[in-house]
């Protein structure tokens, strides 16, 4: 049976296949070229990769990213779509469900939602309560940097805190739009914010968000 990951993976590939290498993505900066390679950089070369999280390889990261931008599109489409290599950890379901089922649906979002036309894609509630749990697990981590009180309420009710403090805003949403406002898409997630307007506006316009 297909895994999350997987489905959202061949998404992301035909998305990108489809829109070719210069569209616009919600990446800051970033054209259709830039974020294939970034997803196949993650993917093949764990140790430029790293360089999101430790500062002192960011020089390293983005020597390797540009290599691979500099690569055909269709390769690295095609290096997305094949997989991870032999002998990677993602090759482990598990590893590949809780590494990339986040990862692959946001930034299959970030090109549909780039595109002035963009129509929201209705999830089933299997991968809709997949992508909370995953929300549960990292929420804290992804929202230490809010400005506010940050708690995320899905439309069953269910809440998750994502940031302690003081005054405290409330988004409500759909799961998957839940992430993408809480990995920094703010502007592209249809969500509902309650709290005092400040806090409000605050947290909306804030570029702290997420990773």
């Amino acid at each position: 049976m297909s895994t999350h990951a997987k489905r959202e993976r061949l998404l992301l590939a035909d998305l990108l296949e489809a829109a070719g290498p210069d569209a616009p993505t919600l990446c800051e900066g970033w054209r259709t070229q830039d974020l294939a390679a970034h997803v196949v950089v993650r993917e093949r070369r764990p140790d430029a990769a790293a360089g999101t999280l430790v500062p002192l390889l960011k020089d390293r990261l983005d020597r390797v990213q540009a290599e691979f931008a500099a690569k055909p599109y269709e390769e690295l489409v095609q290096l997305l779509r094949s997989g991870p290599p032999r002998l990677s950890p993602f090759t482990i379901k598990q590893v590949d469900e809780g590494a990339n089922i986040v990862e692959f649906y946001v930034h299959a979002e970030d090109v549909r939602r780039a595109q002035p036309d963009w129509t929201a894609r209705p999830l089933d509630p299997v991968f809709a309560d997949a992508l909370w749990s995953r929300l549960e697990k990292s929420a804290r981590l992804l929202g230490r940097k809010a400005p506010v009180g940050l708690v995320l309420r899905r439309p069953d009710g269910q809440t998750v805190v994502a940031h302690r403090g003081v005054p405290v805003v409330t988004v409500s949403g759909e799961p998957g739009e839940l992430i993408m406002f809480l990995f920094g898409r703010q502007d592209a997630a249809k969500v509902a914010l309650d709290g005092e307007p400040d806090a409000v506006a605050k947290l909306h316009t804030t570029k702290q968000l997420g990773l």
